[in-house]
């Protein structure tokens, strides 16, 4: 067993256990319905809440605020995005910078630097004239050369002797000095320190102060941190059981006569509402079935169908028939006349023209034939050519 925390005797332990747990068991219970009660509006209302906020925010509020922005964009951007750039831009531009640039490349700059040029010519170069020619030898010979003749026969030697002065009085002072301000600010207060407030400190505070801590507070703690987490567990326990119990009251009292109300409820309903209508959907399906749909077969096998029959091989076939020679007979009749007129138009030309050359003889080309009034060649046909007589000659 380790030193530093000893076993703590059950003189402690008990009495912390006990009240620690009188303090903890109802906290653990509330805390248990809390989270109960949390689950179940987690589980009954927050989550299809979210839900139905989540839908709604996909499926109504973004849309909407994606119209807001472009309509905000489209009434108080974009007006000023296109009066800034083909307007403002423009105008600052072509109207203020241009002739800007050029009016200070063209006369400003010139205008300067002739201002500067006559600037350096009348002013510049009598100041430094005056300066280089007047000044400089004034002060070199009238200021500088007594000065450093006095700095260095009568400030110099001065100087040093009172350097040597001061250092002297100096080293004094450095050695006396220091040694002064300690027996004055230091050394009281060193003693006072070490042979007044550390004894005290020591054996007045510290040595009582680490006894209690050893020997009761960390005790103490060390049971209260342990009580806490025992009886949170313990508590834990008679939480359950005390729901368990309510549950198995509220079951009996409320929710057995409830599901015998639904089961009632249930059965009444099968047996007073679903089989009597089951017996009325079976039989008016029976009755569909044998007083329409069998009739109306019988109708059909009987007298709809032969008639159709007659009528597509009687009536009908004939018909397409007749239609397709009249057709056939009609286009027929038109290339003839087609054949004829071209025929008609060739000899009016060489009645008109003379004789042409000899057409040397060459097998007749098939071309595919094209419906009357359209350009489109329908498969199969071989129409004459329709070819003028001079391209042909």
């Amino acid at each position: 067993m380790s030193m530093e925390h000893p076993t703590s005797p059950a003189l402690i332990r008990i009495p912390v256990r006990i009240v620690v747990l009188v303090v903890v068991l109802p906290v653990r219970m509330v805390w248990d319905v809390f989270a109960a009660t949390g689950r179940l509006l987690d589980r009954t209302l927050l989550r299809p809440t979210g839900r139905g906020l989540e839908w709604l925010y996909r499926k109504v509020l973004a849309p909407v605020g994606r119209g807001l922005v472009w309509l905000l964009r489209a009434v108080l951007v974009w007006p000023w995005v296109g009066l800034w750039r083909y307007v403002v831009v423009p105008v600052a531009r072509y109207g203020i910078a241009v002739p800007a640039a050029w009016l200070y490349r063209r006369v400003l700059s010139p205008l300067g630097t002739g201002s500067l040029f006559l600037l350096e010519k009348l002013l510049l170069v009598p100041l430094v004239a005056l300066f280089r020619y007047v000044l400089v030898p004034l002060l070199r010979y009238g200021v500088a050369v007594p000065a450093v003749w006095l700095g260095r026969h009568v400030l110099t030697p001065l100087g040093q002797g009172l350097g040597r002065c001061f250092r002297q009085a100096g080293r004094g002072l450095g050695w006396f000095l220091p040694r002064l301000g300690r027996a004055l600010f230091v050394w009281p207060w060193v003693g006072l320190w070490r042979y007044v407030v550390v004894p005290v400190a020591r054996y007045g505070i510290a040595v009582p102060a680490v006894w209690l801590w050893a020997r009761v507070l960390a005790p103490v703690g060390r049971e209260v941190r342990d009580a806490l987490a025992l009886c949170w567990r313990v508590a834990g326990f008679v939480s359950r059981a005390v729901g368990r119990g309510l549950k198995w009251l509220a079951w009996n009292l409320l929710g057995r006569p409830l599901v015998r109300i639904w089961w009632g409820l249930r059965w009444c309903g099968r047996n007073l509402v679903a089989r009597p209508l089951g017996q009325v959907w079976r039989g008016l399906r029976w009755c569909g079935r044998n007083l329409v749909a069998r009739p109306v077969a019988l109708v059909w096998a009987a007298v709809v169908r032969p008639a159709g029959r007659w009528v597509r091989d009687g009536v009908w076939a004939p018909a397409r028939r007749a239609a397709v020679e009249a057709g056939r007979a009609a286009k027929d009749a038109l290339a003839a006349a087609r054949a004829t007129v071209r025929e008609a138009r060739r000899d009016a030309w060489r009645a008109l023209v003379g004789s042409v050359r000899p057409v040397e003889p060459r097998e007749p080309e098939a071309a595919r034939a094209r419906t009357l009034g359209s350009t489109t060649n329908v498969s199969g046909a071989v129409p004459a050519p329709e070819i003028s007589l001079r391209k042909r000659g």
